[in-house]
């Protein structure tokens, strides 16, 4: 059986809670906060399915406690080969409607240059209200996007459709 690891940067408490819900849908599934319990890129390694969240801030970049692992895996290339990836984040479609959940881009550019298989649980555009999006592919996102702020009576419902979509495409 596939070991699923969640990996998640949260200030706000919003990709957390998320996190959170998701490890319940996920069997066997390692909640690992990146702030508390994060060590080293070799953490990564220990999971055949990586669920990375976090939330966006400033112009369109990860929460701040992925700086560093980011930083890492951008200048050292770790080898991802074999992890399946998928990405959810928190944004504010309205107020930061110009970067909407682009740290969810920028991070899955990053785990493609290090050899993971992305491309799971890309979720469509459509129900959202936004200017720009570096997290956006066609018509949709390369992760599940929450708006906890303008949309919160969805986000249950969107992760769990979400989370049936991840393991239906990954084989879980």
């Amino acid at each position: 059986m596939a070991k699923v690891g969640i990996f998640v940067g949260s200030s706000g408490g919003v990709t957390q809670s998320a996190a959170e819900k998701l490890e319940e849908m996920f069997e066997d599934a390692e909640l690992i906060n990146m702030e508390e319990d994060y060590d080293d890129l070799e953490q990564f390694e220990e999971f055949d399915i990586l669920l990375i969240g976090s939330s966006t801030w400033g112009q369109g970049d990860p929460q701040r406690d992925w700086v560093d692992p980011l930083y890492e895996m951008d200048n050292d290339e770790p080898d991802f080969s074999g992890k399946k990836v998928a990405f959810f984040g928190a944004g504010d479609q309205d107020t930061h409607g110009e970067f909407f959940v682009s740290a969810l881009g920028k991070m899955e550019n990053i785990f493609k240059k290090c050899g993971a298989e992305t491309g799971f649980g890309y979720w469509p555009t459509e129900g959202y209200s936004y200017t720009f999006s570096d997290a956006q592919r066609d018509d949709k996102f390369c992760g599940l996007a929450i708006d906890d702020i303008n949309q919160e009576d969805m986000t249950d419902a969107r992760l769990s459709a979400w989370a049936e979509q991840v393991k239906k495409e990954m084989g879980i």
